[in-house]
Order: structure tokens, then C-alpha cells, then sequence
């Protein structure tokens, strides 16, 4: 009876014992749960050769910490401690860069050749298909920020901010919608507005801001009158929106310049040797004003000049890399489109404009302005997954712009533009974790970002 009497006073005991144990475990794991949660959201790339966005020489093995969005630290081995607990990405034989920036992407189109025939058919399934398809070609692009220019405003704004609610997979975009011009061209009245006066301007604009674009897009500024052109630079001002403007025409350019536009696109003047004195002229002046900060310029030249390339290597159009999300009777209807790229109006003129891009290119560099990298990505024959490397390719191999300005081209002065570089367009501590890695040296080999490993995007590998 006794022994009965103590095993139950043992067995009370343990009980007793293994409750407060669990209560000591319990205590325990919240105190240190939140210690667990942020080691294991601690990323610490080590190992890689480092461009950060501003030095002109790269860290060699490098480390990055990453804390949940953002950079936590930047430095070498041994200068930067590697937290307990981090989860380690080796970056070894890589070079680490930041996140690139497409300064002029167009995500309702994807390569096709007729645009007439594409814009009466796929309105319907831009938002749901074509434009998310676009965006996440991009973001396996290494593109990590990308502003387009041009779409229908409704649709690129929910676009847009289901890949910034993370949502959908994609860069970062900032958005214009409509084009602003004097008329639009017959059947495209969805992704251009015309305007009627300086108060039509006024309000197209206004309409746009309301709507919460990020830049405001206006081309054939030389068709409008000048109150029409000023009325549209002045509201985009009033509201803290940038102006991108075409650069096609003389006219355009200082007409654009009058008006204050901040960016201009294209290289333009189509077959003409060189900008003429008076453009140059005005360029250099404008570039001079310091306190307004720099004139930007996105020469979009990968796609003149590969077109020759293009066209008598069609086995290019067989990378599926285009294919990302898309539909298959998408894919086979651009296929069907590009079977015969040598026969394409859109480009007939495009082998006589090649030899003018190099001296153009120099011109605007002597002139002051700042060049970004865009690429018209999503016209014919251009695909969201390989127009960004392509044109850093071009400025790199043919235009003799150094690798390290090519980067900065796609990474600093985008974010500087879009006035978010406090924010994103370098790899420094506070800044948002965009990030991108490539085995070998892409300063040597500029080429290698045709073949991105790593994304990071806000923190999270992304690819």
C-alpha cells in the first residue's frame, strides 16, 4: 500500500516537474522567437566582386547583408561580421551588381510585328496575360525597375500596383499611361491622348496625375502650338511629375528644351549624320544649369542597331526565354509575325540610320546630357527578356562607353531621374535589397548579363 502511495506521489511530482518544464520552454521560445525570425530573415551574400552603383572600382569578395527589404551593410570580407544565423549566399566567381533599370519598356506589346493586328485582338487580355508576362520576362531579365511608356491607363495602373503589392511577379514600374500629343494616330486612341488647347492639356494631364502616373509621356510636341506644349510640361510640373518627350525631329528636341521636358527618348533625326549645331547648342546650354539638376537622356540604339544582326539570324527568335507566362496562341501569333523579319516596313530604313548612331551618341555624351538605358522593349522584334543586356551590350561594345558608365546608365541615373535614389539604384546600407548576380567578370564581359543567376528584389530572391 505504500509503495502504491509513493509511485503516485512520484508520479504527481513529474508531472509537477515536466509542466514547468514546458511553461521554462514556452517562456523561452517567445523570448526568443523574434531572435529566430530575424536570423532567418538575414541574408548575407558573400564571396562576389562587388559594383555598388558608385564607386569606379569593384569590392573584391564582397559582403552584403540583407535584413528582411533592405541592405543592412556593404563592405569586404573580414570589415563586415556575418550575423549568427544568416542564411549564406555564396557569391563566389560572381560579380554582384544592382538591380537593373529599362528606362523605356512598353509591357501591352511583346515582340509581334503588326501592330495594327495586334492592338484590334489583345486589348482584352493585356492586363491578365500579356502585360504580367512582360513584367516577369523582365525581373528574370535582371530588371528590377522599369518604366513604361505608353499603355492604356487603367490597365498599366492595376498592372502596376499588383506587382508592387507583390501579387504578380515584375519590377518595380513606374508608369506614364497615355501618350499626350496633338492627335493620335487612327486606332490608337486607347494608349494616346490628343489635346485641344493649353486648357485640354491642362486637364489631360491633371487627369493622369489624378489617376497616379509616375511620369508623363509627350511626343510630336513640334505638332502642338507652344501654349498647348507648355501647358502640358507646366501641370506635369505642378503635380511633381517628370516629362518624357520624343526626340525625332529637330523641332522637337528645342521645342522640348523651351518647355522644360527633363528626359528625352530615341536617338532620332532617322537617316541624318548628326544632331544639328543649333540642337547641340541648346543641349549644351541646358545641360549647364546645375540648379535644375541633369538633362536625361534614353537613346534606345540596341534595336537599330541589331536589326541587320536580327534579321539574318533568325535562330535568336528561337530563345524561349520570351515564352515566360504567355500563351501559347500569343506565342504562335508573334512567331507567325516575324517569320519574315527582313520584309518588315517598320525597319526598312533602320540599316541606313546604323552608321549615324555612333557619332549621335557622341555628340549628346559632349553636349552633357546624361544617358540611361531603354530599349522600346516589346516593339517588333524586341522581347522584355533580352532587349536590357542587349543595350548595354551596344553601349559597351560599339559605342565605346565603359562597362562601369553602361551600369550606372541602368542603375544610379534611372533611380536619380525618378527621384526615388534614396530609395533604390545602388547597393548602400537603408536601401532597398534590389540585386543581381552573373558568374564571371561583367566588366570585362558585358555580355554575361544575357544570362542573370541571381535577382533579388526588395529583399527576396526572386530567381
Amino acid at each position: 500500500m505504500m509503495a502504491v502511495k509513493r509511485l503516485k506521489h512520484h508520479k504527481i511530482k513529474n508531472n509537477k516537474r515536466e509542466k514547468a518544464m514546458n511553461k521554462l520552454t514556452v517562456t523561452l521560445l517567445a523570448l526568443l522567437l523574434p531572435f529566430i525570425i530575424q536570423a532567418e530573415n538575414i541574408k548575407a551574400l558573400v564571396g562576389g566582386v562587388l559594383i555598388d552603383g558608385f564607386k569606379d572600382q569593384p569590392i573584391q569578395n564582397s559582403v552584403v547583408i540583407i535584413e528582411g527589404e533592405r541592405i543592412k551593410a556593404v563592405g569586404a570580407m573580414g570589415d563586415v561580421e556575418i550575423p549568427a544565423g544568416a542564411e549564406v549566399i555564396s557569391t563566389e566567381g560572381m560579380t554582384v551588381l544592382p538591380g537593373l533599370w529599362d528606362m523605356h519598356v512598353h509591357l501591352q506589346i511583346n515582340g509581334h510585328a503588326d501592330y495594327k493586328h495586334w492592338h484590334s485582338t489583345y486589348p482584352p487580355r493585356f492586363e491578365k496575360e500579356i502585360m504580367p508576362a512582360s513584367a516577369h520576362q523582365l525581373l528574370m531579365a535582371g530588371v528590377t525597375s522599369a518604366r513604361d511608356l505608353g499603355a492604356p491607363l487603367e490597365t498599366i495602373i492595376k498592372v502596376r500596383d499588383a506587382i508592387n503589392k507583390g501579387e504578380i511577379p515584375g519590377p518595380t514600374m513606374y508608369v506614364s499611361g497615355p501618350f499626350i500629343q496633338k492627335a493620335p494616330y487612327p486606332g490608337t486612341e486607347l494608349y494616346r491622348w490628343g489635346v485641344d488647347g493649353a486648357s485640354d492639356a491642362r486637364a489631360k494631364v491633371k487627369k493622369l496625375a489624378d489617376a497616379g502616373v509616375d511620369v508623363i509621356k509627350l511626343i510630336d510636341q513640334d505638332q502642338m502650338t507652344e501654349a498647348e506644349l507648355m501647358a502640358v510640361v507646366d501641370e506635369a510640373h505642378k503635380h511633381d511629375l517628370p516629362v518624357v518627350a520624343h526626340a525625332h525631329r529637330p523641332k522637337e528636341i528645342l521645342l522640348g528644351l523651351k518647355a522644360g521636358v527633363d528626359n528625352f527618348e530615341h536617338t532620332g533625326l532617322s537617316t541624318a549624320p548628326e544632331y544639328p549645331p543649333e540642337v547641340i547648342a541648346g543641349l549644351r546650354e541646358r545641360a549647364a544649369q546645375m540648379n535644375i539638376g541633369p538633362l536625361f537622356w534614353t537613346p534606345t540604339v540596341e534595336g537599330l542597331f541589331n536589326y541587320d544582326y536580327v534579321k539574318n539570324n533568325t535562330e535568336k527568335f528561337d530563345n524561349s526565354s520570351w515564352h515566360l507566362d504567355m500563351p501559347e496562341d500569343i506565342i504562335d501569333d508573334i512567331k507567325q509575325s516575324i517569320t519574315h523579319p527582313e520584309r518588315l516596313p517598320y525597319f526598312q530604313i533602320t540599316s541606313k540610320r546604323k552608321p549615324t548612331l555612333k557619332r549621335k551618341i557622341q555628340q549628346l555624351r559632349d553636349a552633357g546630357v546624361v544617358l540611361m538605358i531603354g530599349t522600346d522593349s516589346g516593339i517588333p522584334l524586341k522581347f522584355h527578356s533580352q532587349s536590357t543586356w542587349n543595350e548595354l551590350d551596344i553601349w559597351v561594345r560599339e559605342m565605346g562607353i565603359s562597362p562601369m558608365e553602361a551600369i550606372r546608365g541602368a542603375s544610379y541615373w534611372p533611380s536619380v531621374m525618378m527621384k526615388v535614389d534614396h530609395e533604390v539604384g545602388t547597393i548602400t546600407e537603408g536601401k532597398y535589397a534590389d540585386i543581381i548576380a552573373v558568374k564571371g567578370d561583367v566588366l570585362r564581359y558585358i555580355n554575361l548579363l544575357q544570362n542573370v543567376d541571381m535577382v533579388i528584389k526588395h529583399g527576396e530572391r526572386v530567381k
